[in-house]
């Protein structure tokens, strides 16, 4: 009971921080909380500032005014030597797989597990299986990117995500370039991670996925980006 009725630490939090894109500010006084297990949707409109709050959380984009913390680092003060410690502690996902196409699927997943700081041979190996394993991909290693399809592409980036065992993963438009049998399959991969109590962070502007799967929902428009639970808000923010 004790640890039922324990408060969670968030994993991210944003307080009245304003999100810049280049020398512009897109996103003014974002107030967002997410906690371990969260599912987040963040929608709106090409341009509105989805992928730029994606950005400002890899410190990729510098803060604006504000605050901020992305797994216990404050993104108002980190030095840049932290980055990478910050990094390896988030999963991302992007729309476009970003896949290193001149080498396997095993060789894609070392590089990155290398380039963390593993070095035990057999660890990244039996790492590799093991998040291989976990989207459906475990005979898939010896592949190279080009022989696979889009939907196994991006079973491989989850895996990829998954390699420093996240607290976060950030999917910026994971199903954007998929159909959509192809993309509710990652759907549910995403969700059973999610399950496991991985809190997810995902940028879409299809309705019709947060209407199956269900998850707090946050609406960029008009330079401002809010929690909503009104239906209506929210098809008024997407693009039809």
């Amino acid at each position: 009971m004790e640890e039922n009725n324990a408060v969670k630490a968030s994993v991210i939090r944003f307080k009245d921080a304003d999100i810049i894109n280049g020398e512009n500010t897109v996103i003014y006084g974002l107030d967002m909380e997410v906690f371990p297990g969260d599912f987040v949707y963040i929608v709106g409109k090409v341009g509105t500032g989805k992928t730029s709050i994606i950005r400002t959380m890899i410190a990729e984009n510098p803060l604006g005014k504000g605050e901020a913390t992305v797994c216990g680092y404050s993104l108002g003060k980190i030095k840049e030597k932290e980055i990478p410690y910050l990094r390896r502690r988030l999963g991302v996902i992007f729309q476009d797989f970003q896949l290193l196409m001149d080498r396997t699927v095993q060789s894609n997943l070392e590089f990155v597990l290398k380039a963390t700081g593993w070095k035990d041979p057999k660890a990244i190996s039996d790492r590799i299986t093991e998040v291989l394993d976990s989207v459906g991909m475990e005979n898939k290693a010896h592949k190279m990117p080009h022989q696979l399809s889009g939907g196994e592409q991006q079973r491989v980036a989850i895996a990829r995500s998954l390699l420093n065992k996240p607290e976060v993963i950030l999917a910026d438009e994971p199903t954007g370039n998929l159909d959509n049998e192809t993309a509710d399959g990652i759907m549910k991969l995403l969700r059973g991670i999610n399950e496991e109590g991985t809190a997810i962070i995902m940028v879409t502007h299809h309705r019709d996925i947060f209407e199956k799967y269900h998850g707090r929902v946050f609406v960029c428009k008009d330079e401002h980006c809010n929690e909503q639970v009104d239906d209506d808000v929210i098809d008024l923010a997407l693009t039809i």
